[in-house]
């Protein structure tokens, strides 16, 4: 059975389609100029979420309030990440 690669629930025939549909409206001359504002608004957002993630921390730390906890789940997860990865990569390989 061949499972063909998804990105956010949409077949790789989608994404094609999506792709000349997107060369078709904007032209291939703008498409730079488009990927170019996105980095620049996901940057941002990116940004933007940082700043509050800290100001969070910060407060909870003058408010005296525990923060280790989120550390402690973060590692967790970073554990259970390389478990599934070290299982995927070994039925990957069987494959």
């Amino acid at each position: 059975m061949i499972q063909a690669a998804t990105f956010l629930f949409i077949g790789t025939t989608e994404v094609m389609f999506i792709l000349v549909v997107v060369v078709l409206v904007f032209g291939a001359d703008k498409i730079p100029e488009i990927a170019k504002g996105l980095g620049k608004g996901m940057r941002v957002l990116r940004d933007a979420s940082n700043d509050i993630k800290s100001e969070i921390t910060k407060s909870a730390e003058q408010n005296g309030i525990d923060t280790s906890i989120t550390k402690d789940v973060q590692d967790e997860i970073n554990k259970v990440k390389d478990d599934l990865e070290d299982f995927t990569g070994s039925v990957r390989r069987k494959l």
